[in-house]
């Protein structure tokens, strides 16, 4: 199990994956918006993605929890 944590603060922009979904190394789970920047989250190990803990607009700090990869 892996989880995946913001290494900023940034708005969500969009979420790309779903729970359930397999995603590989590489693939985007969320893209951020910061500084009219967007940042995409990339899966660095694959699996599923068991958990997504933000939501499109939610503003997130550093450190905060996005997704739980399994």
């Amino acid at each position: 199990m892996a989880e995946v944590r913001a290494e900023m603060v940034a708005n969500v922009w969009k979420v790309v994956v779903s729970e359930g979904d397999t995603v590989s190394e590489g693939d985007t789970l969320v893209i951020l918006e910061s500084m009219k920047m967007e940042i995409p989250v990339i899966v660095e190990d694959g699996g599923v993605v068991a958990q997504i803990k933000v939501a499109e607009g939610d503003v997130i700090q550093e450190g905060d929890l996005i997704a739980v990869i399994e």
